[in-house]
């Protein structure tokens, strides 16, 4: 199946809404080529802002500009612009509601081949700790566009988090999206599996595979993690059986403890948490470290299906 590139639907995103309104800024930490936004510097140069690597300056310069009445986009690796410029997304964007999209480019695993040092893999913990803050982690380039237009008119402090290679598409051209709601991309009766990011290709297959073994998964894409859609989860608490969860992040602070705290304190049913485990991570492609770590459709499957037996025990 063709691959899409994200990155580049972020970018063309931005891209018109910047025609359409002076007041949109774009900051980049010498990002521009991976943010795939070199275009928008010859497009709109009075409006691009080129930090150099200095990842807490950028935000601040966007924070800045933000409380001027401009939007800013700020694009950059996602494992620095999480980590490095922590602080001053915490005081100068999340606290002070600046008008701000932290678009933190090559999430996850796509930088594996560089090691520890370039994987994202705590930043659902670590953003979703702050006020103010929503997160988005769309699931191919179809949904990161339309939440790019969105986010750019909100007026709202955002973190949002794409990949670096292209994906296959989950929603055909011109889907519509409730921001506010998770996306149910498949229905079914027997088991839910919540996803987002690039994951959600992979649960989508997996509820294919869990088909033909007589096993209906629905399958919800919970793109928005901040605010989440709770009742979404809820519900399939009451209509399916157990809940699996599946991200392109660790178990630990993510979609599964968000999903998990939310059954707690409402309605428990069994529930699995699929992700990277808490250890030093292997080196390697994504697809590499996505079949290391049993990221997989077929494994997501095989874990859905005993997650269910054990479920009816």
């Amino acid at each position: 199946m063709t691959k899409v590139s994200v990155r580049g639907a972020v970018a063309a995103a931005i891209q018109t809404e910047a025609a359409a309104n002076p007041n949109v800024y774009i900051v980049t930490t010498d990002s521009r080529g991976s943010a795939m936004v070199t275009g928008l510097a010859d497009l709109f140069p009075e409006r691009f802002i080129e930090c150099g690597i200095a990842e807490q300056n950028a935000v601040g310069v966007a924070s800045g500009l933000a409380s001027t009445g401009k939007t800013v986009f700020v694009l950059s690796p996602a494992c620095f612009l999480s980590a490095r410029s922590y602080e001053q997304v915490k005081i100068d964007v999340a606290y002070n509601e600046s008008d701000v999209k932290l678009i933190g480019v090559s999430a996850g695993v796509s930088y594996g081949p560089l090691g520890g040092t370039h994987t994202t893999l705590n930043d659902f913990a670590s953003m979703r700790a702050l006020p103010n803050l929503e997160i988005y982690a769309p699931a191919d380039a179809v949904q990161a566009a339309a939440i790019t237009k969105h986010i750019a008119q909100d007026g709202k402090p955002v973190w949002l988090r794409i990949g670096r290679g292209d994906v296959e598409a989950v929603y055909e051209d011109g889907e519509s999206f409730d921001i506010e709601r998770a996306k149910v991309v498949c229905d079914g009766s027997d088991i839910t599996l919540i996803a987002c990011g690039e994951m959600v290709l992979y649960a989508k297959k997996a509820a294919g595979l869990l088909a033909e073994a007589g096993i209906a998964a629905r399958v919800l894409d919970m793109f928005r993690l901040k605010p989440v859609d709770a009742a979404a989860v809820i519900q399939a608490s009451y209509d399916t059986e157990a809940i699996l969860t599946i991200e392109e992040h660790s178990i630990h602070g993510g979609l599964g403890e968000m999903v998990a705290g939310i059954l707690a304190q409402n309605h428990c049913v069994p529930l699995k948490i699929m992700g990277f485990p808490d250890e030093e991570y292997k080196v390697g492609s994504s697809q590499e470290l996505f079949e290391h770590y049993g990221l997989t459709a077929e494994n997501i499957a095989r874990e859905a299906g005993a997650l269910l037996e054990r479920a009816r025990l």
